[in-house]
């Protein structure tokens, strides 16, 4: 009875657990299809989505706005080389120095009037890319050419000549002479019916448009720290400005340095989110030039705030510049009736490398400027991650006292170098607050020191310096032997 009802029992729950396994089966089916059909569906709308993407940066839309920014582009590099003529940049930056601080060590500027030359080059080049003439040959030579004189020497950085380089690779590699260029005008009177028409894939337009975004975005993301959000160091550099006229004693208010301190912080950080959309271009394009145009007031940066309004004519639509300057541009309609060919398509392989290497080229650029923060300390103290990162007119940094001792380990004789006599006075101000510097200088002068006197010598440094206003403190440990190449720079800088 026990054995049968056992049995029953067990029959009974095998058959029970049978029918359970039965149903569990057919709903693990029906489980794993749903969830196979909500991939495949999601699947299929994720590659959707890729290739409306694709197509819609792959369309071809007119060429106006980019060819006026190519005009602006040009005329300021050639304006730019004017100023360095003026005012003697040339030979203070590139002909005096005895060292330079290159950013690749087999860069070195040309001996003798070589860079004179290569100024004037650079100029006749911007023209060439300004007026769009043998416009591919122009603006690539232009881009390699501003890109050598950026290598030359980190005392000159500067984010407008870094910004200026990377739009001049885009613009190289971009058909901006499809529109207000002298090729386009050679080209219709050569063969009217196989001129190309007014047209670029929107791609490009894209690629410069974020460029700029991502200067304004990372420009107020470096703003998101402890002195500027109290008003540091604009207090300090406005009051300095007391004796401008009409703004000046408004200006030297502590209340002006916050207002004006987040207000700049705001404007980065909302400014290419306003310039792409074409409900807010206008208020964007407003706040841009009047910012810009303040900075340019306000600050001596040269060209970097007339070429952010310059770029405003890549934003809003494209065909913008044709219908404000009619005179400038062919219409739409003339193409049509003028038999211009339409605008080649590249084939899907070369299309799909293009926009690979678009979305390399911006995930470069969006990741590059956050670096300074795997670095333990404060950038704008250590300088880690401070260049290529948009950190613009974010500190100020004095400098009380600069020695730089050479002592000889055979003879223990130790001794201060005379900086005038190494570096310029430009050079010598940036090494001053920026570690970097400081140790490279440091190795060059035992190269030189050992290469004189058969001996490497202990290289030290003592520089009390003072961000934004607070105490003096060593910048660099001044024990340490900078020559001896010390674990990375970190390890040589004082924390704050």
């Amino acid at each position: 009875m026990t054995t049968t009802t056992t049995t029953t029992t067990g029959e009974g729950s095998t058959s029970t657990c049978t029918a359970s396994t039965s149903t569990s089966t057919s709903t693990s089916t029906s489980t794993s299809t749903i969830t196979s059909t909500i991939t495949d569906t999601r699947t299929g709308t994720e590659r959707d989505l890729l290739r409306r993407w694709a197509a819609h940066l792959s369309a071809e839309v007119d060429a106006a706005s980019l060819a006026l920014f190519r005009v602006g582009y040009g005329a300021l590099i050639a304006w730019e080389v004017v100023r360095y003529v003026v005012h003697d940049r040339i030979y203070r930056y590139y002909v005096e120095p005895s060292f330079f601080f290159s950013f690749v060590p087999f860069i070195r500027p040309w001996g003798g009037t070589g860079m004179y030359w290569h100024f004037a080059a650079l100029f006749v080049l911007a023209l060439l890319c300004a007026v769009g003439l043998l416009y591919r040959v122009s603006a690539a030579l232009l881009c390699a050419a501003l890109t050598y004189v950026f290598l030359l020497d980190r005392a000159q950085y500067l984010n407008h000549l870094y910004l200026l380089c990377l739009l001049g690779l885009l613009l190289a590699v971009a058909p901006a002479h499809r529109a207000l260029s002298l090729d386009l005008l050679r080209a219709r009177r050569a063969a009217p019916p196989s001129a190309p028409a007014e047209t670029v894939p929107r791609y490009h337009l894209f690629a410069l448009k974020a460029q700029i975004a991502i200067v304004y975005f990372y420009g107020g993301i470096a703003k998101l720290n402890g002195d500027w959000l109290r008003g540091q160091p604009l207090t300090m550099w406005l009051a300095e400005r007391a004796d401008a006229p009409l703004v000046g004693p408004l200006l030297a208010t502590p209340a002006a340095g916050l207002a004006l301190s987040y207000a700049g912080l705001l404007i980065d950080l909302s400014m290419g989110f306003l310039l792409f959309a074409q409900r807010t271009f206008p208020i964007g394009a407003a706040l841009a030039v009047a910012f810009n145009l303040s900075n340019a007031f306000l600050f001596k940066i040269g060209i970097f705030p007339y070429a952010m309004i310059a770029s405003l004519a890549l934003f809003g639509d494209p065909s913008w510049p044709r219908r404000r300057l009619p005179f400038l541009f062919r219409s739409r309609a003339a193409d049509r009736a003028g038999g211009d060919s339409p605008a080649p398509s590249p084939a899907a392989p070369r299309r799909a490398l293009q926009l690979a290497l678009l979305h390399a080229y911006l995930l470069i650029h969006l990741v590059v400027p956050l670096r300074h923060w795997v670095y333990p300390g404060d950038v704008a103290w250590n300088e880690a991650g401070h260049r290529f990162s948009w950190r613009m007119k974010l500190r100020d940094k004095d400098v009380s006292e600069l020695d730089i001792h050479v002592l000889d380990p055979r003879t223990g004789v130790r001794q201060s170098l005379d900086l005038g006599e190494w570096l310029t006075e430009r050079q010598l101000g940036e090494m001053c607050t920026r570690p970097d510097m400081i140790v490279d200088f440091a190795r060059h002068v035992a190269a030189r020191y050992q290469e004189d006197f058969g001996v490497r010598p202990i290289v030290t440094a003592k520089v009390l310096a003072s961000l934004n206003g607070g105490p003096f403190r060593d910048l660099v440990d001044p024990t340490l032997d900078l020559a001896s190449r010390p674990g990375g720079l970190l390890a040589v800088v004082r924390p704050l």
